[in-house]
């Protein structure tokens, strides 16, 4: 005589065999995760189901239970990403003349679709580099246009194009990039050789938060044998000493006392942005940072971590951190401003 569990089993995967999804195949699977929580399968089905009733948050649930018992399960990483697209078209239009109409409205400066929410950094942290970028591409873009119409926006690409720069625009189209897994980047037009007004987005995956960071960045690394790659890390390098010189003296108490304001710290190479280090400290490291070239990179400025209620009503809320962010980067424009002309 079978067992309950067994007979569960076998009727979940008969709804899974016919394409069944519905509320008969969710209770089936829910029952069956209930009676035997380290059934994978079942957590991958359930997600499934979830899905296909539009419970997205649910399904994430689902999924994440999968994948920590399978970091290799192929269908639930496939149904994350899948997760992602719905919940970003959920706030896409119904007909592609509204469409043209609400991207109407975000060149016009409005906010974007949506915020980062726990889905959001799951897919993140879960999905491959390029595949989450493509799944959460949309969303980020939507942000990145938003800010150009920021004001310090447009003052920063009038002091790109006094220094002969090129560009109409601060955030390009495409200018969000894959890191290294659960990370994602985007930096102003021609940031790769020059300080960056940077935006990261971080999963658990390299340091155990999900978390954004807004500040000036410098890109130190070699990564091509090409005469523009010399003569780019050269550049970058004279940028990111003469940082250091106008945070040893003109910038030192401005900069300090909008860390201690501001929640403000900095990061370097793979390390975690460093919370432990007092701002008087940190601003310390930056300016008797002797090598950093093979620190590689080298980060200053603000963090919302997700695992801190205060910051998470932030990044959920598409108005609450478009505004976060223009205030970030308002707030040091003038520091950028003067390593930029210099």
């Amino acid at each position: 005589m079978s067992s309950p569990i067994a007979e569960l089993q076998q009727l979940a995967i008969g709804y899974a065999k016919t394409g069944d999804f519905g509320p008969s195949a969710l209770e089936a699977n829910l029952r069956l995760t209930r009676a035997a929580p380290a059934n994978e399968g079942a957590w991958t089905r359930l997600a499934r189901c979830y899905m296909e009733v539009g419970q997205l948050d649910e399904a994430t649930s689902a999924l994440e239970s999968a994948l920590q018992m399978n970091p290799q399960n192929t269908i639930a990483r496939n149904l994350q990403m899948e997760v992602t697209k719905r919940r970003v078209g959920a706030a896409a239009p119904v007909s592609e003349t509204r469409a043209r109409g609400r991207r109407a409205k975000r060149d016009e400066g409005s906010g974007p679709a949506s915020g980062f929410g726990r889905a959001e950094f799951a897919a993140l942290g879960q999905l491959a580099p390029a595949s989450a970028a493509e799944a959460l591409g949309p969303r980020i873009e939507a942000l990145l246009m938003a800010v150009n119409h920021k004001r310090f926006a447009v003052k920063a690409v009038e002091t790109r194009n006094r220094a002969g720069q090129s560009g109409a625009k601060l955030y390009r189209r495409n200018s969000f990039h894959p890191g290294s897994a659960g990370h994602i980047h985007a930096f102003q037009h021609g940031g790769r050789w020059e300080p960056q007004l940077s935006l990261s987005f971080y999963s658990t995956t390299p340091w155990g938060r999900d978390a954004v960071a807004a500040g000036i960045g410098f890109n130190l690394k070699h990564d091509g044998n090409a005469p523009t790659h010399d003569a780019g890390q050269e550049r970058v390098l004279a940028a990111f000493a003469q940082f250091q010189q106008l945070v040893a003296s003109d910038w030192r108490t401005l900069l300090t006392d909008w860390m201690t304001a501001n929640a403000g710290f900095i990061q370097h190479g793979d390390h975690a942005p460093a919370t432990d280090l007092l701002p008087k400290e940190a601003i310390s490291w930056l300016i008797n940072c002797q090598h950093p070239a093979e620190e590689g990179w080298v980060f200053c400025g603000r963090w919302l971590f997700g695992d801190k209620a205060e910051d998470a009503a932030v990044l959920m809320d598409s108005k609450k951190l478009l505004a976060w962010i223009e205030g970030t980067f308002t707030d040091l424009l003038p520091l950028w401003t003067s390593l930029y002309r210099a």
